[in-house]
């Protein structure tokens, strides 16, 4: 069957970023690969340059007036080394010839005695084209991209008189990356991306509470519509009208059952980083040496998707240059791998899964998630509700935090209603649930039909580094999980 994703011809990618990133200092391919053997010189298992160029920019507004604007242009080079179980790492904003030799010096300090083979670089065949190579900071002009913001604030105060305080958002950026390895590879990239947010505070009878929602996506900014915008808008006044009757949130143990879409960012944190490589390599994960036991109840199927067009989390190829993949983690509830790196598959002996990421090249690439999704099963939601006596429905989540070691997680709902009697009897406010990742895998009761993916709003972060990504899970019964709140 044909792939429904075209491919993307590197040569163009290449080219462009050849034109961008190598020429103003006059760079070429066989400075690349002199570089490479310079590290090389030192025996060493592998070695990569990460070139990038990115614009940023952002608006935000408060109250009708433009508050904050900014662009920034990023641009520079990181030199790595890998020896075994160890890496060593060299980064300068400066792409020339000299600042190439320098940290090339640098990082070949882990090698051994001798010399390593350097393969000659060679472009990649093509990969998928998952998103178009775009440029969101050139698609409008500051005044229109303004504009945008402004539409949005006066949706949300048309919404409503109750609504008292509006601040919104909007960020866009483009990045071209050139990936040269020492195994011949050679890969580049051209990375749209863009998010808008917006805050809406409300009011009645002394009392204030607020709402928030956006989106995002691979795309630029042509895609905010109107009637984007308006779903945004609404969905932000709902929630903070909801949260002006919200009761306190009762405490105890009790049934909980979790809303589609952004709600699997419980799943990505609680679980997902738990299955990143380089926990399980270590034996810090509480997956750690599972693969092949059951570590979900039946029917659970959890895949790590960096294909999907367009999304937030999805890339043509990794920090690495290996093309993404989607993994499939736990299928029926059985684990069946990691996701991995280069440098984490080859010490597990595994294949990589195309989830080398990186912040920037200032950094070095870890095994990271990408879209991290609970796929659907054959309940209908409405089924699921009515099942519970007593519990907890938790359609949106804040803040949360997460110990891989133990698996245990604390995460606070955004919006949640108190279930009795299989219906929705009231809202609630300061609704925390607490429990553990592995253990509550196991508690899965029932899998909805309705798998839906955030809006593309997500941020990451592991050891410093912050990467985009997207989540999504249909409506889930989990039986007895710990709710903390105020109520009784």
């Amino acid at each position: 069957m044909a792939d429904p994703v075209a491919s993307l011809p590197q040569t163009a990618s290449i080219d462009a970023a050849r034109a961008l990133l190598l020429a103003p200092s006059g760079l070429g391919l066989d400075d690349l690969t002199g570089v490479l053997g310079a590290i090389h010189a030192h025996a060493v298992d592998f070695a990569d340059l990460y070139f990038q160029h990115t614009r940023f920019e952002s608006w935000a507004i408060d109250e009708g007036i433009v508050k904050s604007g900014a662009f920034s242009i990023d641009r520079g080079v990181g030199v790595r080394a890998v020896a075994g179980d160890r890496q060593a790492y060299a980064y300068s904003d400066d792409i020339t010839r000299a600042a190439l030799d320098s940290a090339a010096t640098a990082v070949r300090a882990i090698g051994r005695q001798g010399q390593s083979a350097v393969a000659p670089l060679v472009a990649g065949q093509g990969v998928r084209a998952l998103y178009g190579a775009l440029d969101p900071v050139a698609s409008m002009d500051d005044a229109a991209k303004v504009s945008l913001l402004t539409r949005l604030e006066r949706m949300a105060r048309d919404a409503d008189p109750r609504v008292t305080q509006v601040t919104a958002s909007v960020a866009g950026e483009h990045t071209t990356v050139l990936i040269a390895r020492s195994d011949g590879g050679m890969t580049a990239d051209v990375r749209p991306l863009v998010r808008i947010s917006i805050n809406v505070i409300v009011e009645e009878n002394g009392r204030r509470e607020q709402g928030t929602a956006g989106g995002g996506g691979r795309f630029d900014y042509q895609y905010f519509t109107d009637d984007v915008l308006a779903g945004y808008a609404k969905k932000a006044v709902d929630q903070a009208l909801l949260n002006l009757t919200a009761r306190e949130a009762p405490a105890g143990m009790m049934t909980v059952v979790l809303g589609p879409g952004w709600p699997g960012i419980l799943l990505h944190e609680a679980i997902g980083h738990g299955l990143e490589g380089d926990f399980n390599r270590k034996g810090t994960s509480a997956f750690s040496g599972r693969v092949g036991e059951r570590v979900a109840a039946p029917g659970v199927t959890v895949v790590d998707d960096g294909t999907m067009l367009d999304r937030r989390g999805s890339l043509n190829v990794d920090d690495e240059g290996n093309p993404t993949q989607r993994t499939v983690l736990i299928e029926d509830g059985i684990l069946k791998g990691y996701l991995q790196d280069r440098l984490n598959s080859g010490l597990m002996r595994t294949g990589s899964t195309g989830s080398g990421r990186r912040e920037s090249f200032a950094h070095m690439p870890m095994p990271r998630m990408t879209n991290t999704v609970m796929l659907g099963g054959d309940r209908d939601p409405a089924e699921i509700l009515a099942s519970v006596d007593n519990g907890l429905y938790a359609v949106n989540f804040g803040g949360g935090q997460v110990d891989i070691t133990s698996g245990k997680f604390v995460f606070s709902a955004a919006e949640a209603w108190k279930i009795e009697d299989g219906k929705l009897a009231y809202p609630v406010k300061g609704a925390t649930l607490i429990g553990n990742g592995p253990d509550a895998l196991t508690r899965v009761s029932m899998i909805g039909n309705d798998l839906a993916l955030d809006t593309g709003v997500g941020t990451c972060g592991k050891d410093g580094q912050s990467v985009p990504v997207g989540v999504g899970q249909p409506t889930l019964r989990i039986d007895g999980l710990t709710v903390g709140g105020t109520g009784a």
